[in-house]
């Protein structure tokens, strides 16, 4: 096998990269912290080793030669591979994963998150929005938001964020000047907006017994968030938790057509590994969500 080509010095190739940047040694001593002498000797070194002259010296400073130019921008694509394997096997301190169901990103992470981000800018604050329930070890993940009952592993810390306390909203358009709120069983006038959680069968026969929800008009939808876009278009009334359209109705952009709620049997919950499994960035995360939940809505 034949012989590699030896290497150039590293501290010459280094010298020569940043002062190539440059195209200053003072500026280049700065950044590497030595004096303006030694990146000179440095850049002299690699001259000679190579036997091929880098830099024109002037009065006005240093410029490329023709093989100086090219040379430089093969040694910066090296050194800039050489940043970024490096930076592949250090721990990612700053960046936090959250993953999170699409309706609580869309219509509650996502328009919170810029008071957080303005704040924290040096945190890398990641969002993977799905319903699949997905491994913290083998998918990255330092913090998930979901529905469910506790226990949720013994692995974990558990945290209620919001209860899912359910109410009936419709754009004001819909409604028109009908007085507020509506009697139960006005709802039997208006069509009904349907997530794959169905829980207006439920909700109706609490609040208007004999009413069958599958004899009115009725959309569908396979997610909250598109029941919410729904009615905020003044299709209907979806059926959602307060929390996710706490906005909406201080806006005015929704109301709550009838008074009361329905109970879900699933909350939300936050859940990170334990504490002396965290990064820093990702407490930093963990204690703002904490401190923008109500578990009382």
């Amino acid at each position: 096998m034949a012989n590699r080509l030896e290497l150039p010095p590293m501290n010459g190739l280094r010298a020569f990269e940043v002062a190539g940047r440059h195209l200053n040694f003072r500026v280049a001593a700065d950044e590497l912290g030595v004096t303006q002498a030694a990146i000179a000797q440095q850049v002299r070194g690699l001259e000679s080793a190579l036997g091929v002259r880098l830099f024109e010296r002037g009065a006005r400073g240093v410029s490329f030669t023709s093989a100086g130019r090219g040379y430089h921008q093969a040694v910066s694509d090296a050194f800039d591979r050489l940043r970024e394997a490096t930076g592949s096997l250090r721990p990612e301190s700053s960046k936090v994963t959250v993953s999170a169901t699409p309706t609580f990103t869309s219509r509650w992470l996502i328009p919170n998150l810029p008071a957080f981000t303005s704040k924290n800018p040096d945190i890398d604050f990641r969002i993977l929005s799905t319903e699949r329930v997905l491994s913290f070890h083998s998918d990255g993940i330092d913090l998930a938001i979901r529905q469910g009952k506790p226990p949720f592993g013994a692995q974990f810390d558990v945290d209620l964020l919001f209860r899912r306390s359910n109410i009936a909203v419709a754009a004001p358009e819909l409604v028109g000047r009908k007085t507020l709120p509506l009697a139960n069983c006005d709802l039997t006038q208006l069509p009904l907006l349907h997530d794959t959680h169905n829980l207006w069968p439920e909700f109706l026969r609490l609040r208007c017994a004999g009413t069958d929800a599958h004899k009115q008009r009725n959309l569908h939808f396979s997610q909250t968030s598109l029941s919410i876009e729904a009615a905020l278009a003044g299709q209907g009334v979806a059926l959602v938790s307060r929390f996710l359209v706490a906005r909406d109705l201080e806006l005015g952009r929704l109301v709550q057509v009838v008074d009361g709620m329905l109970k879900g049997h699933n909350d939300f919950y936050l859940l990170a590994r334990h504490a002396g499994e965290r990064q820093p960035a990702v407490d930093i995360v963990r204690q703002w969500l904490l401190s923008q939940s109500d578990p009382q809505l």
